[in-house]
């Protein structure tokens, strides 16, 4: 697909951040509640990381809850509002870079771990940043990336093809207005962008809650060699 595309999920982020703030800051959110906050911040620490960047990191909690377990983290946005949001709660590093920006190496400085907790949303925008991870990671550093598991996203309306997806704000209350496009990757997809990107995929997870017969989310854990 075109820019167009890309430039959408920005513009859609920025009109929602608001809402999106208060309903992260209020825990409406049951999977994340329930599953996925837990899973990204386990996986994490699991890898033994001290220095983190945060990829797309909104309005911080990410960020605020790894370095209340003491890491240092820095977290960056590309929407001016949700690193505004972040800044007003402070305990991290917060900048306002884009992911292309972060490949053309405007943080030239590497990092223990990059974490995209549902945040990578874009087509060559996230095609770029994970090619440049390499260079913004120590050797040994880990790439954690939380995302809608493909059971979720497919169905008789939606193939398991790589493709553009119109978003939702289905199961989230507050003052949403249209939500932002994404681009859909089958798993696939995602072990070849991390093969070009010179990263092994050493764990697959799939955190469900313990009621729950269907994965919450998929979460692959890369490593620099």
């Amino acid at each position: 697909m075109n820019g167009l595309d890309e430039a959408g999920i920005l513009d859609a982020w920025a009109e929602n951040a608001a809402p999106w703030t208060q309903a992260v800051r209020e825990a409406r959110i049951a999977s994340r509640r329930e599953v996925t906050d837990r899973a990204i911040v386990d996986a994490v620490m699991a890898c033994g990381a001290r220095e983190v960047l945060d990829l797309g990191c909104g309005e911080g909690w990410l960020a605020r809850r790894l370095a209340d377990a003491g890491l240092h983290v820095t977290g960056t946005d590309a929407v001016a509002a949700l690193i505004d949001s972040a800044r007003q709660l402070g305990g991290a590093e917060f900048h306002q870079l884009s992911y292309e920006a972060l490949a053309n190496g405007a943080l030239p400085r590497r990092f223990d771990a990059l974490v995209a907790n549902f945040s990578l949303l874009g087509e060559q925008s996230v095609d770029g940043l994970i090619a440049a991870a390499p260079r913004l990671l120590n050797a040994g550093g880990w790439l954690l990336i939380q995302t809608l598991h493909p059971l979720l996203a497919c169905d008789e309306q939606h193939p398991y093809v790589d493709g553009w997806r119109d978003g939702t704000w289905a199961g989230i209350t507050g003052g949403f207005s249209r939500p932002a496009p994404w681009y859909f990757r089958t798993l696939h997809n995602w072990c070849e962008l991390l093969n070009r990107g010179a990263l092994q995929l050493v764990e697959l997870l799939e955190p469900r809650a313990d009621a729950s017969t269907v994965p919450a989310s998929l979460l692959l854990v890369a490593r620099r060699a």
